[in-house]
């Protein structure tokens, strides 16, 4: 059982919902990031995404790209982040981190390499954006052999022909894109998202959490009413970039997360 599989054991007996909170590895810069994950628990998140920094993030979108594009010019690299989940962990044996990211920095260090030193750092999941299902062979199964969950996207545009391909190979939980396009663009809007969420659930026993165009407590909780969660990064990743105090990013987060927990 990894931390992600336990955590959600926990919230399944205290009869709660989960919020998860992403954050760009490095930005602004390595310390401040530092300060905001080790603070996020404490917000009450209950799984960390944890962004690794790349050139061409297809899939994100103005607000994720910058932050990767901070965080990369404050020499933020695989290895820093690794080391951020090192340091993390040192305080915080228990919150399940999830890696999200895209397969090219992976490729380059090699698979095998990537998953030991992922492993040792405390990652616990990895969202892994461009590889799809027939790729699995690449990096999802070698993961999962690791102890570590692949945790799959599952799309408006996932129809009834594919979802089960989707779904073949994935653990920890299922993350629900309510929107199509990228990050940070649309708003979610629970009445689109329940049926689609119970259309998952029909074909898996794993989580079902929702992310992209939660924005506000009250969506995150509307969001967390029709699934197993609620996922939120662009609007926190928006108040690092306005130069908030931590702190005060932390109130915030913490706002989300009570609306997640209140459903």
């Amino acid at each position: 059982m990894t931390r992600i599989d336990a955590k959600f054991a926990t919230l399944r007996d205290a009869g709660k919902k989960a919020f998860v909170a992403y954050v760009m590895a490095g930005d602004p810069d390595f310390e401040t990031s530092l300060e905001i994950v080790k603070g996020l628990p404490g917000a009450g998140v209950d799984i960390i995404e944890l962004g690794l920094p790349f050139t061409d993030p297809m899939a994100d979108g103005p607000t994720i790209q910058l932050a990767g594009q901070r965080a990369l010019e404050g020499g933020m690299t695989l290895n820093r982040t690794l080391e951020l989940a090192r340091k993390f962990r040192e305080g915080d044996d228990t919150t399940p981190i999830v890696m999200m990211g895209y397969y090219n920095p992976i490729y380059s260090r090699g698979v095998s390499t990537f998953l030991e030193q992922a492993k040792e750092a405390g990652i616990d999941g990895l969202i892994i954006v461009d590889l799809p299902p027939e790729e699995d062979d690449e990096l999802c199964l070698p993961a999962q052999k690791a102890g570590l969950n692949f945790i799959r996207l599952a799309t408006p545009t996932t129809d009834d022909a594919r979802l089960p391909k989707v779904l073949e190979n994935t653990s920890g939980f299922v993350y629900y894109v309510s929107i199509t396009g990228i990050t940070g663009s649309a708003e979610a809007q629970s009445a689109d998202v329940g049926p689609e969420v119970a259309r998952i659930k029909a074909g898996t026993d794993l989580p079902v959490i929702v992310g992209f165009g939660i924005k506000t407590p009250e969506q995150s909780r509307a969001i967390a009413e029709v699934a197993d969660g609620s996922v939120v990064g662009s609007a926190i990743v928006d108040q690092i970039e306005k130069g908030k105090p931590v702190n005060e990013v932390l109130a915030f987060v913490k706002s989300l997360a009570d609306g997640a927990h209140s459903a």
